[in-house]
């Protein structure tokens, strides 16, 4: 999808349930932003600019997972005016943190949060955005990585399918020379089933990983569990070591549920 003429690509940026970190991250590309802006016109981002542009889209960038109903509605109407979206950071690719709400009662939750709580329109589950639509690619991460998205936006901004490393981060981390902080330190680590991207942020720190980028493509996450259990975590630990920033993600998910106990 490269310009023609001088008709530049249309990007819009767009938020749903979030902390807005992952739109921070775009933000914090500065001078490549300013760049970008040179080739491609901003026309929807509110986090950015009161100048709204009614659509269509050439590209959508969608930050958040949908919690209400009036969301699931609204990402209808953003694909609609989008020829390709793309979903950024672990919310909107796997529910995010408040995905720990498809665990519990979130009738319970809002009957001890608020002091109103039928005045509050909430969905039961956290779900990601390809639950209710097509999504052209899947950008990992809590936040996202800067070099990433730069990475993801010029490949499908000028009609190229994105690639990205879907191996586990111990493959980071070796290529950095960190030494491995649970075989070395014995510090409980989800690197072995989590998905590449981070620069092994955490390990480098003497820190084990808490899967911020997701499962890895092949996560094996039934192995990993008993070298964790081997290293004094008991069931109620490993079902909160899933449940971080990708609870809600299938192989996460399932390895928790396994290890709950009545």
């Amino acid at each position: 999808m490269p310009p023609t003429g001088t008709e530049r690509p249309r990007l819009a940026v767009w938020k749903f349930a979030s902390c807005d970190g992952c739109q921070l991250t775009l933000l914090d590309c500065e001078d490549e932003l300013l760049a970008l802006t040179d080739r491609v016109e901003i026309a929807y981002f509110p986090e950015a600019s009161s100048r709204m542009l009614d659509g269509p889209y050439d590209l959508s960038l969608v930050e958040g997972s949908i919690t209400t109903a009036e969301e699931a509605e609204r990402i209808q109407d953003v694909r609609r005016q989008s020829k390709q979206l793309i979903t950024i950071g672990a919310c909107a690719s796997a529910g995010g943190i408040q995905a720990l709400r498809n665990f519990a009662d979130i009738e319970s939750f809002k009957r001890t949060v608020y002091a109103q709580p039928d005045t509050i329109e909430s969905l039961a589950t956290s779900t990601p955005i390809a639950s209710q639509v097509p999504v052209d690619f899947e950008l990992r991460g809590c936040p996202i990585n800067k070099s990433q998205l730069l990475y993801v936006l010029n490949q499908a901004l000028f009609g190229q399918r994105p690639t990205l490393p879907t191996h586990s981060l111990c493959g980071e981390c070796k290529r950095a020379g960190v030494t491995c902080v649970m075989v070395a330190g014995g510090t409980p680590c989800l690197g072995p089933v989590t998905q590449a991207g981070c620069g092994a942020l955490c390990p480098r720190h003497n820190r084990g990983c808490y899967g911020c980028f997701g499962p890895s493509e092949t996560a094996n996450t039934q192995a990993l569990s008993p070298h964790l259990e081997r290293l004094g975590m008991d069931p109620p630990a490993l079902v909160r070591i899933y449940r971080t920033f990708n609870a809600a993600a299938p192989q996460f998910q399932a390895e928790s549920q396994a290890h709950e106990r009545d």
